[in-house]
């Protein structure tokens, strides 16, 4: 009886993890940097293309690592050139990549998690509950798929990706290791090459974690904040009830001082129809933001099935936007793209697990929120 070995993941090493592993099996270190070029500048998945390695080194790799990226589903492209890719992850689960171009910029908006555990009353994905983590490896092969749909290996310098954003399914903050992993590898001169400034997470505000964040990366920041005032935000992003804004705005700020840079902290926020879309709520904040230096992105809200909420008008969202303008902060209006595919801010769901099970997975999320409990499912490694 013969007992399997589980292959090592190459995909989502660093460059650090990768030499270790060269380490590990008795390898010089610099083959780390041979092997990572391959990966993520050629997209190669098959040692036996990598012609620089001994055949002896890819015959062994072949025994007990592999390239294996997640699963691409369907790929489906806008009307307006944005594109979107389903891909089915390891809990088997499936998950959601969007790439959206505009002029000279191409900007990945990459998923962290299957489902998200935060509940955000306007967006779908929340709906769906929580399902797994993505690996490293999972992350970044969102980077990795789409960068060979591309034809964008070997690398160049004209690049179909110019950003990235942690802004698809979940929040990345509540996936800390992984993702981290994942971003260095997307700045990674061996990896993607891509801007500390054009790589950005999103995140709905787990404090601690931002606080962790700037030990570990100096990426740009953006926060979802959706309301500028606590009771409000307490319904639209229930994880406000255990981070008010002050103690989240706190913090923000401190991880934007660790940068040591002039980087201001992206602030987004989802307009909705007498929701959060009047007067009075841009007054209040210009308020709150005073001593922050930011810009602001306005989401107008993108509609999906039974959510109870409606897109605010024309004049409603530009009356909001010159009330900031006014006020001296640069703010733009996100437009809405690749909605006929689903692929618009908030649209993202994925399919995450059956009904039955997804229904089970939602409730007990909601008494997870209810209970004040629920960001210890990722604070607890601090």
């Amino acid at each position: 009886m013969t007992t399997s070995t589980v292959k090592t993941n190459l995909l989502g090493l660093t460059q650090q993890e990768m030499e270790k592993f060269f380490d590990s099996i008795g390898e010089k270190r610099f083959r780390a940097g041979q092997v990572m070029k391959w990966i993520h500048h050629f997209g190669v998945d098959d040692f036996d293309a990598m012609t620089n390695v001994s055949k002896a080194l890819r015959d062994k790799l072949k025994a007990i690592a592999e390239v294996r990226g997640p699963e691409v589903v369907s790929e489906d492209i806008s009307s307006d050139g944005t594109r979107k890719w389903v891909v089915r992850v390891a809990s088997g689960s499936c998950v959601e990549t969007v790439y959206i171009p505009q002029g000279k910029r191409g900007t990945l908006c990459v998923s962290s998690q299957a489902g998200c555990a935060l509940d955000c009353s306007f967006c779908s994905t929340g709906k769906q509950g929580f399902n797994s983590n993505l690996t490293a490896a999972e992350v970044i092969g969102q980077v990795w798929i789409a960068n060979k749909s591309f034809g964008s290996v070997p690398a160049t310098v004209d690049r179909a990706i110019t950003n990235v954003v942690m802004m698809g399914m979940g929040e990345p903050l509540l996936n800390f290791d992984n993702v981290v992993s994942a971003m260095h590898l997307m700045m990674d001169d061996l990896g993607y090459g891509i801007s500390k400034r054009r790589v950005t997470l999103s995140t709905s505000g787990v404090v601690p974690m931002i606080d962790e964040l700037s030990k570990h990366i100096d990426v740009s920041l953006a926060l979802s904040l959706h309301a500028p005032n606590d009771a409000l935000r307490n319904q639209l992003v229930p994880i406000n009830k255990k981070y008010p804004l002050k103690m989240l705005l706190e913090s923000c700020q401190r991880y934007m001082s660790s940068l040591g840079e002039k980087r201001v902290l992206t602030i987004e926020y989802t307009l909705l129809k007498d929701i959060n879309d009047k007067v009075e709520h841009a007054v209040e904040m210009i308020e709150l933001l005073k001593n922050i230096p930011c810009k602001i992105n306005l989401i107008p809200f993108n509609p999906f099935p039974h959510s109870g909420y409606e897109r605010p008008s024309n004049n409603a969202i530009r009356r909001f936007q010159d009330q900031l303008h006014q006020a001296g902060y640069n703010v733009t209006v996100r437009t809405t793209r690749g909605e006929d595919i689903d692929a618009a801010c908030g649209q993202l769901v994925g399919q995450v697990m059956d009904r039955t099970r997804r229904s089970e997975r939602y409730i007990a999320v909601r008494e997870l929120n209810a209970a004040d409990d629920l960001p210890q499912i990722a604070v607890n490694r601090i």
